[in-house]
């Protein structure tokens, strides 16, 4: 199911803190320049790859894994093979009380992930950017 222009607005709205799966220190890589984008417009964008923890990025410390973020994530943004979604959804749902939203990014989607995701209430997007669509629909002049 293509999810409507408002329900996506709605996610990135409702939206304080993200943190980003998969994300990178190189800065020409997409979830580096996708997680500097979201922290330039105002979310809490924790990065989360466990070769990098304690390193600082988009204001934060890197941690290696969704369970050792404190405090609330309304919002998962994957940057992960298709393959491999699962147990970061299964990981997102067991260890983020206050999670609202799974977003898989560009060319990335997992049935299973988004069943599993969707019987817990959490609202799933696949293959979507969220800075394009952040840009899109909530007209901000900044890029990535």
């Amino acid at each position: 199911m293509t999810p409507s222009d408002e329900r996506i607005a709605r996610a990135l709205l409702e939206t304080r803190t993200i943190a980003l799966v998969g994300a990178s220190m190189k800065s020409d890589r997409p979830s580096h320049r996708v997680g500097a984008y979201l922290a330039s417009v105002g979310y809490r964008v924790i990065p989360v790859n466990t070769g990098h923890v304690g390193r600082p990025l988009f204001g934060e410390t890197v941690v290696g894994r969704l369970a050792d973020i404190k405090g609330d994530v309304q919002l998962v943004n994957i940057f992960r093979n298709s393959d491999d979604v699962l147990p970061v959804v299964e990981e997102a749902l067991t260890a983020l009380s206050g999670l609202r939203f799974i977003w898989m990014q560009l060319d990335i989607q997992n049935a299973e992930a988004r069943r599993l995701a969707e019987e817990k209430g959490v609202l799933v997007f696949e293959n979507r950017c969220t800075a394009t669509e952040h840009r899109r629909l909530l007209n901000s002049a900044k890029s990535a």
